[in-house]
């Protein structure tokens, strides 16, 4: 575990490649991103999802609706990744999203199970890659080309990033 509040599982550096046992180990967390926070939130008050995960932190609320934005949009630059040759995708202001009215009016249960449904679609889309669709690239305006296997990595780190950060918030 790391100290930084921020990074309790350490900070993201995308891999220079990816193994088929890497890559296996990435999908599997990913698959179980859905159920794990689901798990991390089972029984928290609604006065506790509105707790910062720490201080000037988003809230617990804020943390579990960001995780299927975030995944939403990675899922989408995939399949334009699949469909199209090495789009540019387009980032979002992840702090505006989490200030939007349907962050603090929807029920979290909401998010769980549009998370579920999500990765549902997107790890079985994943699991039937060939390895020439592995090497497909997506361009970020901050961060230049990236491999898919690249941004697999990210999205497993970053279910077990946010996770994290919950767990964390409530052992406090």
């Amino acid at each position: 575990m790391n100290n930084d509040p921020r990074f309790p599982i350490g900070e993201f550096h995308y891999p220079e490649t990816v193994s088929v046992p890497e890559r296996d180990d990435f999908l599997d967390r990913m698959a179980s991103t859905p159920a794990r926070l689901r798990s991390a939130v089972a029984g928290l008050t609604e006065a506790q999802l509105d707790i910062p995960y720490r201080e000037g932190g988003w809230t617990i609320r804020q943390v579990t609706h960001h995780i299927p934005d975030s995944h939403m949009n990675s899922y989408v630059r995939f399949k334009l990744a699949l469909t199209e040759d090495e789009p540019t995708i387009k980032p979002y202001d992840e702090a505006a999203w989490a200030t939007l009215g349907d962050t603090a009016q929807t029920p979290v249960e909401t998010s769980l199970v549009l998370l579920e449904s999500l990765h549902a679609r997107w790890v079985n889309l994943l699991r039937g890659l060939t390895e020439e669709q592995w090497k497909r690239c997506m361009r970020h305006p901050a961060n230049g080309l990236l491999r898919l296997d690249q941004v697999l990595a990210l999205y497993a780190w970053h279910g077990d990033h946010h996770i994290a950060h919950i767990t964390n918030a409530i052992q406090r």
